[in-house]
């Protein structure tokens, strides 16, 4: 099955690894590219841990400090797995999403013990950090990353799309958050564009019947946000035609 991943570029080649390990013919083409906030070291006196609630997350706290010291609580198995790859001893995996993180930091860290420090991006939600204040721990938002849309599709995916050449594309699902891939395909520029009919749900809590913008096969979504849990998604019987 040939695959259009339209995720940022690393965690895009992540995805078509493990699409080419079943068989499939994946097209890495980004709608949205990390931009990392380079600046001063980061002020890291009376913090405990960090939170990270994204593989983006790790990758600018590396950037923005060489130490290796703190523990990292991560949201699920993508961005521990990040955590360890950047030099972390300690990580944790909470195998979730942002309230399984605050539950699982409950038990983890004591309010008493210091501030968490969460390595976020620029559209963070806050609700990870509501969650814990209101447990009683100190929680500091840092801003180390944000992720601007590409105004256009890149011409190879284009070029496929018109040609009706896609069979399926991953969808990374937030709530409150609109299609990207749909956007693009309403756009101006995109007249002619061959949109595909499957959609292989990464991360969402949202059924199938609520992205109107597609239309066709059954959706299958993985019952867990985590990485662990969508790699059933990239093999038969959930991408047979």
């Amino acid at each position: 099955m040939r695959v259009l991943v339209t995720r940022p570029l690393d965690d895009a080649e992540e995805t078509a690894v493990l699409l080419r390990a079943r068989g499939h013919v994946p097209l890495v083409a980004p709608l949205l590219r990390v931009r990392y906030h380079d600046g001063h070291p980061l002020h890291l006196e009376g913090v405990q841990a960090i939170l990270a609630t994204s593989a983006n997350g790790v990758r600018a706290f590396a950037r923005r400090s060489s130490r290796r010291d703190f523990p990292i609580f991560a949201v699920g198995a993508q961005t521990a797995e990040a955590a360890r790859a950047a030099g972390f001893a300690d990580v944790r995996d909470a195998d979730g999403n942002a309230e399984a993180l605050a539950a699982a930091v409950r038990g983890w860290a004591k309010p008493q013990d210091g501030t968490l420090l969460h390595a976020a991006g620029a559209e963070a939600e806050g609700r990870l950090a509501s969650a814990l204040r209101a447990a009683g721990f100190t929680v500091r938002l840092e801003v180390l990353y944000d992720v601007p849309v590409t105004e256009e599709l890149p011409a190879a995916a284009h070029a496929a799309l018109q040609a009706g050449e896609i069979d399926a594309r991953p969808a990374v699902l937030r709530p409150r958050r609109p299609s990207l891939f749909g956007l693009h395909c309403q756009s101006k520029s995109a007249t002619g564009l061959r949109p595909p009919h499957r959609l292989l749900h990464q991360r969402s809590r949202r059924p199938a019947a609520c992205r109107p913008e597609f239309q066709g096969d059954p959706h299958r979504r993985a019952p867990q946000p985590g990485r662990a849990a969508r790699r059933p998604l990239l093999a038969p019987p959930y991408l047979a035609a």
